[in-house]
C-alpha cells in the first residue's frame, strides 16, 4: 500500500493521520461588538453592521483599519483655492522671483 505525505507546519506528516489535528482549521467566527455610545451623535451602536454604517455615514474610519493609499483627491477647485491661499501669503517680491524663474525655464 502506498502512503502519501504532506507538510504541516514544516513537518512531513502522513496524509490522513491525526498528528496535525491539534490545530483547528476552519472558519473563524468573531463575536459581535459590545454596545457603545457614539462620540459623534450620542446614538447607541449595538452591532458591528450598525457600527460600519455609522462610520460610513459620518465620513469616519477606524484607526488601524484604513488603507495606506487612502487619500482625499484634490479637485481642481480645491487646487485653485490652495494656490490662491499660498499666493495671498506671498510678498510681491517673492511672487516676481517665482515668475522670473518660470520664464527662464521656458525660454
Amino acid at each position: 500500500m502506498r502512503k502519501t505525505y504532506v507538510y504541516v507546519d514544516g513537518k512531513l506528516v502522513e496524509k490522513g493521520s491525526d498528528e496535525h489535528l491539534d490545530k483547528v482549521y476552519g472558519p473563524f467566527v468573531m463575536n459581535d461588538i459590545q454596545p457603545y455610545q457614539s462620540m459623534i451623535d450620542g446614538r447607541m451602536i449595538t452591532s458591528r453592521s450598525v457600527h460600519k454604517e455609522h462610520l460610513l455615514a459620518n465620513g469616519c474610519i477606524e484607526v488601524g483599519n484604513e488603507k495606506m493609499e487612502t487619500r482625499i483627491p484634490v479637485t481642481k477647485s480645491d487646487r485653485k483655492e490652495v494656490l490662491r491661499h499660498q499666493l495671498s501669503n506671498m510678498s510681491h517680491k517673492e511672487a516676481n522671483q517665482i515668475l522670473t524663474q518660470i520664464r527662464r525655464k521656458f525660454t
